[in-house]
């Protein structure tokens, strides 16, 4: 795979929703704003925007008669996310750094 910085998902606050959304199959929107601790409106500026550019799919649906928003990586949203993180390490190690966690035991 490609390493490929991505503008987009680097915001702070869009890579922790695409981080978030890429150890999930669907996430539900409350979920995600308690977790990333956003507030409604922020977050659903932030969805908007990844959906806009197909990173992101939306459902909604009612649970009884209560409404449940919910979210998932795209296909094009995993691909961008993975060659961010690349891109990511790549520059990290052009300082001989590590973003993975010390190897061995203590």
């Amino acid at each position: 795979m490609k390493a490929r910085f991505d503008e987009l998902i680097h915001a702070p606050t869009r890579l922790a929703i695409v981080s978030l959304l890429a150890a999930s199959e669907w996430a539900d929107f409350k979920f995600i704003r308690d977790t990333i601790n956003l507030s409604d409106s922020a977050l659903s500026k932030q969805l908007s925007t990844l959906e806009d550019v197909g990173y992101v799919e939306i459902s909604k649906a009612f649970v009884g008669k209560w409404p449940r928003t919910s979210a998932k990586l795209t296909k094009a949203g995993r691909t961008a996310f993975d060659q961010h993180v690349l891109a990511l390490q790549e520059i990290v190690a052009q300082s001989g750094a590590t973003i993975l966690p010390p190897s061995g035991g203590s």
